[in-house]
């Protein structure tokens, strides 16, 4: 398995990742996945056994059990990974029990330590951004966790790219630990990470790491031109993540199949693959339902697309550049860097 680093912490991470959604009883989310201990202690073991070295969950996952069940499934093994989890959306009915205030953040983080049944968390995410929260006082309490050594490092997730500068401006300006990554949805349908945080996490050492790089399974090659998506499935459930063009989805689909079947291998490998080429991602979170899955999404990081076929993917699965981009790209690319694609071999 391929070793990436973790922005500039110095921490090298595996470029795939398990996350842990699946684990625990998902109260009306079941399509998404519903793992006992027994059950993720073999996703847990197969992903040890292929190089995988970091582990993410959350607070919300399972309301609290998806912590608990990777906590058991790890075991022994915790010190010998790095264990991401997230707090900020509500986890209880009090007014506090929500955002990312001093009072809620040190709450959360000392009730996931107790979940994950460890002394600490390697990195530490906002799950989202908090408006109505002062950001030197998130940022600081961030930097007071680390400093009592309850979390190594902190990151974020689901920022907008000015709320990433603004916290990253905050903490660089009175010395406190910043975010040294970015949890963000990034697929062949969703590229809008492209136009602000990819640059941006480029340009401020944030790494990126991606969640759901199958669109919530729009991309397994089950959904398929003029049929339904399976019964059952994530996306027959609960339909696209986002905004969903698809008709030009369906088009990426075309080309997913014709590389496929050109290749050997399966579309989800494809579409991982692709993310593992892109400027600034760092590790791709695979969500398994089985081990099934996770073998077969785990083969993604054993081979590498071609030019030629990350040319095709590029191009189906563009979108026009909105305002400023078209004009930047079109008036100002001598003074640009090039950051939306690596150049094709």
């Amino acid at each position: 398995m391929e070793l990436r680093l973790l922005g500039r912490t110095g921490l090298r991470v595996s470029a795939l990742s398990l996350g842990t959604m699946t684990f625990g009883p998902n109260v009306g989310w079941e399509a998404i996945g519903a793992l006992g201990v027994e059950e993720a202690k073999d996703l847990v073991a197969l992903a040890l056994d292929s190089g995988i070295n970091l582990f993410d969950t959350a607070d919300i996952y399972s309301d609290g059990l998806s912590e608990e069940v990777l906590g058991r499934a790890l075991g022994k093994r915790r010190d010998d990974v790095l264990v991401a989890t997230k707090c900020h959306f509500r986890m209880g009915d009090g007014p506090n029990d929500v955002g990312s205030s001093r009072h809620y953040i040190i709450r959360a983080c000392e009730a996931s330590l107790r979940r994950l049944g460890s002394d600490h968390i390697d990195l530490f995410q906002l799950h989202g951004p908090d408006e109505v929260t002062d950001v030197e006082q998130t940022v600081r309490a961030l930097d007071d966790l680390v400093t009592a050594g309850k979390v190594r490092y902190v990151g974020c997730s689901n920022y907008s790219a000015w709320h990433l500068m603004k916290a990253l401006a905050a903490a660089d300006a009175r010395g406190l630990e910043r975010f040294a990554s970015l949890q963000a949805y990034y697929n062949l349908v969703a590229r809008e990470l492209e136009h602000e945080l990819v640059p941006l996490s480029l340009d401020q050492g944030v790494a990126i790491l991606v969640w759901s790089p199958l669109a919530g399974g729009l991309l397994s090659g089950k959904t398929r031109r003029g049929s339904d998506p399976p019964p059952g499935t994530r996306t027959a459930t609960y339909g696209p993540e986002g905004t969903v063009d698809m008709e030009r989805f369906y088009d990426i689909v075309d080309v997913l199949s014709d590389i496929a079947e050109q290749r050997g291998v399966s579309i989800p490998q494809i579409v991982i693959n692709w993310l593992l080429a892109k400027p600034g991602v760092t590790s791709v979170i695979l969500g398994a339902r089985n081990l099934s899955q996770l073998a077969d999404n785990l083969q993604a990081a054993t081979w590498c697309l071609s030019g030629e076929d990350l040319a095709r993917l590029d191009d189906v699965s563009a979108r026009p550049l909105p305002y400023p981009y078209f004009h930047q790209q079109g008036e100002n690319s001598e003074r640009m860097r090039v950051l939306a694609a690596h150049p094709h071999d």
